[in-house]
């Protein structure tokens, strides 16, 4: 088996706005480039293929509940949306989501549920709701979107990479809590092992295609609320098809910063992010450094 590819695409030019939001040009430049690095394919349309059907509806989950400053933002989703339907998948297709429409109002977004995409709503909006079913699986039993178990057959797990109080770090699996009506009661003994069996469940594992962590601006402490100052702009993009490897790398993203700010390590801290081992021990992925090739390229 070889090894789980990890691709780290950075562009310090990406704040060219008043706004204070990411250049979307920018943005586009980055999916563009983490594609080619991640598939090996040349052309956008090439590296989506490797990923995607054509006919694939794809739901883009993000995380919404550091409101404007710590999320993923539209600045980040809707070029992304924007690059997937310009290279073969079809817009109407395409759904930017998370747990309520509440907070991706906050985080900056105008909602839309109408037939024309990429579509934006909670799992709260009409229509969508949880299943009625209750998935049980390992030792989790919990409602998911239906947004997740039925609207979609492929998924992006677009998160905020950012340090976790109980998890030590919150990224791409843990992305998937906001598909379910109780994540409360899975943040015991560090999140372990639920992240990595709300991930391994019958609606999340089989359709996840990406990890992508938008990690433009890393919450490398006291997370997952927002400090600014443990909030570092590392204008970044962390992409794998490996999701264990893609949350095993934003780990070492954070460790490097806080190691840089004299802080002490998740593990020091008594915060190592167990899930991780956790899920590599179920087969999902890639935790042993060893077994990840990171590729890493700075835009101009």
């Amino acid at each position: 088996m070889g090894a789980s590819r990890v691709v780290i695409v950075r562009a310090p030019g990406l704040w060219t706005s008043s706004s204070g939001c990411a250049d979307p040009s920018a943005v586009t430049n980055m999916f563009r480039r983490g594609f080619a690095l991640l598939t090996g394919e040349k052309s956008d349309r090439q590296a989506l293929s490797t990923v995607f059907r054509p006919d694939d509806r794809v739901g883009i989950k993000v995380n919404t509940l550091g409101g404007k400053v710590l999320t993923t933002g539209p600045d980040v989703s809707l070029p992304l949306a924007a690059w997937l339907a310009a290279n073969g998948l079809q817009e109407q297709n395409l759904i930017v989501w998370d747990r309520t429409n509440r907070e991706l109002r906050e985080a900056g977004y105008r909602l839309s549920s109408g037939r024309g995409g990429p579509r934006v709503f909670g799992t709260d909006a009409e229509g969508a709701g949880y299943a009625p079913e209750l998935v049980a699986h390992l030792s989790v039993g919990s409602l998911f979107s239906r947004i997740q178990t039925d609207l979609v057959t492929a998924s992006v797990s677009l998160a905020v990479l950012k340090d976790h109080g109980l998890a030590g770090v919150t990224a791409g699996m843990k992305n998937y809590f906001g598909a379910i009506h109780n994540p409360n009661k899975y943040h015991d003994s560090r999140c372990d092992p639920f992240v990595a069996e709300v991930f391994d469940a019958p609606p999340v594992k089989p359709k996840h295609r990406v990890s992508i962590l938008d990690a433009l601006v890393v919450q490398y402490h006291r997370g997952p609320s927002f400090h600014p100052q443990w909030a570092e702009p590392f204008g970044g993009l962390i992409f794998s098809l490996d999701p264990v490897a893609a949350d095993t790398v934003g780990r070492e993203v954070i460790e490097r910063l806080r190691a840089a700010k004299g802080l002490p390590s998740l593990a020091e801290e008594g915060r190592e992010p167990a899930y991780l081992a956790t899920a590599e021990r179920m087969g999902l992925g890639r935790a042993d450094p060893g077994g990840i090739e990171i590729i890493e390229e700075r835009l101009p």
